[in-house]
């Protein structure tokens, strides 16, 4: 039995069993490796993905409960962002993404597709957040290297990036 899913603006036919969680799904039969299995208890937030825009932990999502609503994986925020700003040229890569690169905030990498997922989110729905929402909503994610203050920098870098 196969299911069809919608990632990052495509449809692709699964074979994985219902129960398999959506994030060996996008790592092992879609080769994403934006996604990345941190804990595989939806502690961490590495594994994050946005599914109809709502952050969602995939290592405890199975591929049953995604049915039509469509997932968007680290290497498909910038066509997410573009469709968001109705921009005529998608950017190489999203605000948030070119924030976290300027900022120097990420080091071993562990974090970065959760928090960057996360951010995403977040400034979609709040586009000027202030430093103690930017928390706020990061928590729950965690950052082996203690990269927060820089983290931090670049979410609020983003924000301003995108206000202009």
């Amino acid at each position: 039995m196969s299911t069809e899913i919608t990632v990052n603006g495509r449809r692709a036919t699964i074979a994985s069993a219902p129960d398999t969680p959506l994030l060996y799904v996008l790592m092992n039969e879609l080769a994403l490796k934006g996604p990345r299995f941190g804990c595989g208890l939806a502690q961490c937030g590495s594994c994050s993905v946005l599914v109809d825009g709502v952050e969602t932990r995939s290592c405890v999502t199975p591929l049953s409960a995604i049915g039509e609503r469509a997932v968007v994986t680290l290497e498909g925020l910038h066509e997410l962002y573009a469709k968001q700003k109705k921009l005529d040229e998608t950017p190489g890569l999203h605000p948030v993404q070119q924030a976290f690169i300027d900022e120097q905030a990420v080091q071993c990498g562990y974090c970065y597709n959760g928090m960057t997922i996360k951010a995403a989110e977040l400034l979609a729905g709040n586009p000027r957040p202030t430093e103690d929402e930017v928390r706020a909503a990061m928590n729950g994610h965690l950052c082996r290297c203690g990269t927060y203050p820089r983290i931090l920098k670049a979410i609020l870098r983003a924000a301003k990036a995108m206000a202009e």
